[in-house]
């Protein structure tokens, strides 16, 4: 039976090729994602390990903002010195170092990355432990000198001698290049400015007495363990951590991990649609060479083979199938790595392919996930082939089922799809955000558990809708090949599964994000009421300068400033809730305009006094005049009188829980060195939007970050912000459109090679080449578009409920963006076309003797 086995598996390795392919696409996504984020994560923890010092200390910072607030975290700078004076310490240094500034060359061209990474400026202090070494022109001295990263300066062409404009916190400042650094290993993507110790300080954070960490290295035989009690007691009960150097580098890891674990969790969604969508693939492809191997399959039962060695025998044929397909995916996986690598060094991040980590658990989940995929697949169509009988088998007749009834489909499908639109449904009533997820989450994966199983009892009252015009335009062309695909519902509902999966997803996002920039033009158009929003490129806080110089911009009427801070609230049901507040200037309603359900915009920003939104406050038990204490970053703490309840969409819409706002001089006083995230200008009594347009561009000309934007402009920044999310979904639809076209390639190739005879016998009695082709065409087309139908009417379902979930956080408006779903079901025709060429040429290439001689 081995022997039997592996000549068949070899005989068919064509008709197992596309198959492979489908197994080799998800392994090579699953391969690629843990190489490419092993090898980061060794080449970082290399990095952090070598440049931590033996002990750092920074302030203690337990409250994370989602939105910046421009704020450096600092310690006073002479804590340096009562740490160096602890047994044990070899020196104690205060380091400067600040991300919140923006570097422009003479040409106002900014000098930093555009990838998000940021721009940071430190002071120049070299050890055994720095990350750079200087490798042309010399250390900075005094005021206005510099040193920039080799990387950044190859990057942007800056030499040795060139002047910057530093824009920090506490204003811009001019330098001069005077030396280049270079990275000892890894550039992780940021710009660095160095800048002489001495005066770091002053031009970052405004005083020379602050600092934003402290360096320490312990004397020599002094482990960084044992020393770290002694200067957290040297420190006494301030706000600060102490960190070994061990401590310090997990810490930087897990800050990167974030940013890693993105990339692999969209490579692994990229690898589990190619997993799903092969799946389907794989149980056709079975199914129909177990259907063309009848005869082959009676003989071994005839010759004494017993239902377990014919079962055997094919899961032997998935197992090396999947082998094949796992080996071509897992070294597809390591190129896909190293092209991702070579990609994060186009932005700035030089990783080294020679570097690159292939661990233990890469090959094992390698093969697992592609001989695990491809066994399981297969065993449904293992069981089949067991289950004929020889003399059956030998009689040529039917193991595939064609006239088997779908009565047990229909009950499964019909039980699940029930409990799924329960789901769905429950997920469109609920109230609460996480129960609403759940409820979606359960839904979605139910509904589509019930059209996969159901999905066959949809072919032929579909289908012959779809295909109902055929006959009309293509005569008996037509007509045939309608009949082709619904011959065997089975066969064609798993063909065209594969490509409903990624129409379903499509048409869910695509509802969905249509859903969210529908709302969001709504909300702007009802809360915003300035005539141009100032902010910039990366949404992070500018400089005070940037507000001064706008204020004093001809044609400016009112200006208001926002600033945000991070918060913890304690609430009087005794929950304690972390969020982000934002901070406004008292005349914000000539700039907005805010729904109250109790109080006013006065009574909001008012001193000592907070903003609430209502459902927030009536969820914990607070109303107008109760007190909560709110805790601010660095152990900060006051307690505020609630003045008003806003009634707005847009508290929870953008992420700002619990929709806290003060005046702004209370973010001012708790939130010292914060910087201005947003300015709303409205033009003065008698000046033109656009000519007050013209001004604002010139005064901002010299901050090439900041940007004015009027509704429209603002509108455009969010819906490029949500066409990310739908980028991505695309990226997903192309990889389940690659391996849908597979399965319809692969289920026409082998549907060909069954009807040999009768295509034979059609061109013997007239039918010609062309003809053969279009035919075929035509029933890949009409399979595709059913495919297509299904997804999308699931999607859109998906999509509606999903914007259920999203009006709960204030996007309350339904979008069904029709332009999509049609570009889908025509491209989803384009598809059906491309797919068959190969078959249908393959077919119209027959001899006509030879297929009407084939047995």
């Amino acid at each position: 039976m081995l022997k039997a086995t592996l000549r068949s598996f070899l005989a068919h390795k064509g008709r197992l090729l596309l198959s492979a392919l489908a197994v080799m696409l998800s392994v090579a996504f699953v391969a690629g994602s843990l190489i490419f984020s092993d090898t980061v994560t060794r080449t970082f923890d290399r990095l952090f390990a070598s440049t931590s010092a033996d002990l750092t200390v920074e302030p203690r910072d337990d409250l994370n903002a989602s939105v910046p607030t421009g704020a450096a975290q600092t310690l006073p700078a002479a804590l340096a010195g009562r740490v160096a004076a602890v047994d044990g310490v070899a020196s104690a240094h205060a380091d400067v170092s600040v991300e919140n500034i923006t570097v422009v060359d003479g040409e106002n061209e900014s000098v930093g990355p555009t990838t998000g990474a940021p721009t940071v400026a430190t002071d120049w202090y070299l050890t055994d432990r720095s990350p750079v070494e200087l490798t042309a022109g010399r250390a900075p001295r005094g005021d206005g000198e510099a040193v920039l990263d080799a990387d950044t300066a190859g990057r942007k062409g800056v030499r040795t001698g060139d002047t910057l404009t530093v824009m920090a916190q506490p204003g811009s400042f001019r330098v001069e290049v005077v030396g280049i650094a270079t990275f000892k290993t890894t550039n992780p993507g940021a710009a660095l400015v160095f800048l002489d110790p001495e005066i770091a300080a002053a031009r970052l954070l405004g005083s020379a007495d602050l600092a934003t960490g402290i360096s320490v290295r312990a004397a020599a035989g002094v482990a960084d363990a044992e020393l770290k009690p002694a200067v957290a007691a040297a420190l006494g009960a301030g706000p600060y951590d102490v960190r070994t150097a061990d401590e310090q580098a997990k810490s930087a890891a897990a800050e990167l991990g974030g940013f890693l674990d993105v990339i692999k969790y969209v490579m692994l969604g990229f690898a589990g649609v190619a997993v799903l969508v092969g799946v389907f693939l794989i149980v056709n492809t079975f199914s129909m060479l177990i259907a063309q191997r009848t005869r082959e399959l009676g003989l071994l039962r005839a010759l004494g083979a017993d239902r377990r060695q014919v079962r055997r025998s094919v899961l032997t044929e998935a197992v090396l199938l999947g082998l094949v397909g796992s080996t071509l995916g897992l070294a597809a996986g390591i190129g896909l790595a190293a092209g991702l690598i070579r990609l994060m060094d186009a932005f700035g991040m030089n990783l080294s392919t020679a570097e690159m980590v292939v661990g233990r658990a890469t090959p094992v989940s390698a093969y697992a996930v592609g001989v695990g995929v491809t066994f399981v697949a297969a065993c449904l169509p293992a069981r089949r082939a067991a289950t004929v009988s020889p003399m059956a088998a030998l009689a040529d007749g039917d193991v595939t089922g064609v006239d088997r009834p779908l009565r047990a489909r229909a009950v499964a499908g019909a039980v699940v799809g029930v409990l799924g639109a329960a789901a769905l449904a429950g997920c469109a009533t609920a109230s609460r955000t996480a129960a609403a997820a759940a409820l979606l989450g359960l839904g979605v994966v139910l509904t589509l558990i019930a059209t996969v199983v159901a999905g066959p009892l949809l072919v032929r009252p579909v289908i012959r809708v779809l295909g109902g015009a055929f006959p009309a335009l293509f005569g008996p062309i037509g007509r045939m090949s309608r009949r082709n695909a619904l011959r065997d519902p089975r066969r064609t509902g798993a063909t065209a599964a594969a490509l409903m999966v990624g129409l379903a997803l499509v048409g869910g996002m695509s509802v969905a994000s249509a859903s969210m920039s529908k709302s969001f033009d709504r909300q702007i158009d009802e809360t915003l009421g300035a005539d141009f929003v100032i902010q910039n490129t990366n949404l992070t806080p500018f400089s005070r300068e940037v507000t001064d110089r706008v204020r004093d911009t001809e044609g400016v009427g009112v200006v208001v400033r926002q600033r945000f801070a991070p918060v913890a609230v304690r609430l009087p049901d005794g929950e304690r809730v972390r969020t982000t507040a934002a901070g406004y200037d008292r005349r914000a309603d000539e700039v907005a305009r805010v729904t109250y359900a109790r109080g006013n915009t006065a009574a909001a920003l008012a001193d000592g006094a907070v903003g609430m939104d209502v459902d927030f406050a009536e969820e914990h038990g607070v109303q107008v005049g109760s007190v909560v204490p709110v805790e601010f970053p660095g152990e900060r703490t006051a307690s505020f009188r609630v003045g008003a309840l806003t009634d707005q969409d847009t508290a929870e819409g953008f992420g700002m829980e619990g929709g806290l706002v003060f005046g702004i001089g209370t973010v001012e006083t708790y939130v010292p060195g914060g910087q201005d995230s947003v300015l709303y200008v409205n033009a003065a009594a008698g000046t033109d939007a656009d000519e007050l347009r013209s001004r604002l561009e010139r005064t901002l000309d010299p901050y090439p970050q900041v940007q004015a934007r009027d509704q429209a402009d603002y509108k455009e920044l969010v819906h490029d912000q949500i066409a990310v999310l739908l980028y991505l979904v695309y990226a997903l639809l192309g990889l389940a459109i690659v391996i849908a076209v597979l399965g319809v390639v692969n289920t026409l190739a082998l549907s060909v090679v069954e009807r040999t005879r009768e295509i034979g016998l059609l061109r013997a009695i007239g039918l010609s080449r062309r003809q053969l082709r279009r035919m075929i065409r035509l029933e890949s087309v009409v399979i595709a578009v059913f495919g297509a139908v299904l997804g999308l009417v699931l999607g859109l379902v998906w999509g509606v409920c999903t914007q259920r979930l999203l009006a709960l956080q204030g996007m309350k408006a339904l979008a069904i963006p029709w332009g999509t779903i049609v570009a889908v079901v025509v491209g989803s025709a384009v598809v059906g076309v491309v797919a068959a060429l190969l078959p249908a040429l393959r077919a119209s290439r027959m001899n006509v003797l030879s297929a009407i001689a084939h047995d």
